[in-house]
């Protein structure tokens, strides 16, 4: 037996996670969403993942190319993770024009240049879980920036303490 959404959405609302954007793209065709289940995986091979909604058209676009990127917001990107977690209305390639998105230098995908950290990965292997496909990345590509990072705790998205100061 499992529990109501509400509680499940209740209970890991108490996990504080990073903000993360996973990002796609083909043939100048851009999607993205906002994303807190992402981490690693493994060392050797370098491997994240990365679990993506199926009802989304980042999710489609990952499945039939097999790239992705997931980029690591900073405090600032407060307003990038509203837009790509569809606060605004904006949809699809729209939503890239909040941000400092250029295209990565390995597969061509969307790349947010003043995040913490944005990781260009080809898709190793994927597995349907309820409503989300966990996509398996190998890393392949990954550009920095030295920035706060943004978090999201309690249904609502947060800064670090002192974060500049560590």
């Amino acid at each position: 037996m499992s529990v109501p959404d509400e509680i499940f959405r209740k209970a890991l609302s108490c996990l504080a996670a990073g903000v993360s954007v996973v990002s796609t793209a083909r043939d100048g065709d851009r999607r993205g969403v906002t994303a807190t289940a992402v981490t690693s995986v493994s060392a050797s091979p370098p491997t994240i993942l990365a679990c993506v909604n199926t009802a989304t058209g980042t999710c489609q676009m990952i499945k039939d190319t097999g790239l992705f990127a997931v980029n690591f917001l900073a405090e600032h990107h407060r307003p990038v993770a509203e837009v790509f977690a569809g606060r605004s209305g904006l949809r699809g390639d729209d939503r890239f024009d909040h941000g400092d998105w250029a295209t990565g230098e390995i597969h061509d995908l969307p790349i947010l240049q003043s995040a913490l950290a944005a990781i260009e990965c080809r898709v190793d292997h994927q597995v349907q879980a309820g409503t989300h496909i966990v996509f398996f990345g190998i890393i392949e590509g990954v550009y920095f920036a030295d920035n706060p990072p943004l978090l999201f705790h309690g249904g609502r998205f947060h800064v670090l303490p002192n974060a500049a100061a560590a």
